[in-house]
């Protein structure tokens, strides 16, 4: 099971480095996340410099794919070049975008006729690319998911966790990361988001 966590330069460190830490409380030999990168490094919106563990070519064959946001998404969906390299298929994948992520689901065509969730900033844009967006932190249709909002991110590895592993799984992945104290409330809270979201 590879999933491929996609981040460009610029990235929002939240978006990636929260999904890739929760998505790794599944601890099975054949489980991979990786930071999933157009080059060999890639420097985030403050500063911080992570080297790839996939190339972008390698998402196409990823079980499941979580497209993260940055400052430069509209560079991304800009580059034709670039947009070729990202050959999803939803058909086969699980596929998720966070925030400005959404933009490039949108520009790939894979949000035809769905509604979808993003930030208030990249908002416009995505409507732009002709995408209803939702007022809600989550949604799903099917295979593709979309969140809107940094702290969203769990949302999105909890989905792809409960449609690999199971709810169970998913709920002890966020049981593990949420504050003490709070850790009920948060996880109810992130599964109510999902389960209606989850094939019957």
């Amino acid at each position: 099971m590879h999933i491929a966590i996609l981040t460009f330069q610029g990235f929002n460190e939240i978006d990636s480095l929260v999904a890739l830490g929760v998505l790794n409380r599944i601890k099975r030999p054949d489980w991979r996340v990786t930071l999933c990168c157009p080059e060999a490094e890639v420097t985030s919106m403050n500063g911080v410099t992570v080297r790839a563990q996939s190339r972008l070519e390698e998402a196409g064959s990823a079980d499941a794919v979580i497209v993260g946001s940055g400052i430069r998404t509209r560079e991304v969906v800009a580059d034709p070049a670039l947009m070729r390299r990202m050959q999803l298929d939803p058909s086969r994948q699980l596929v998720a975008a966070q925030c400005s992520g959404t933009l490039v689901l949108a520009k790939l065509g894979l949000l035809d006729s769905v509604p979808a969730c993003t930030d208030l900033t990249t908002k416009p844009w995505v409507q732009e690319a002709g995408v209803e967006v939702l007022d809600q932190a989550f949604v799903a249709h099917g295979n593709v998911a979309t969140a809107g909002g940094c702290l969203a991110s769990p949302y999105l590895a909890a989905w792809v966790i409960a449609r690999t592993e199971g709810m169970e799984a998913a709920a002890s992945a966020l049981h593990y990361v949420a504050p003490v104290g709070e850790k009920a409330q948060f996880v109810a809270n992130a599964l109510g988001y999902i389960t209606p979201c989850l094939p019957q």
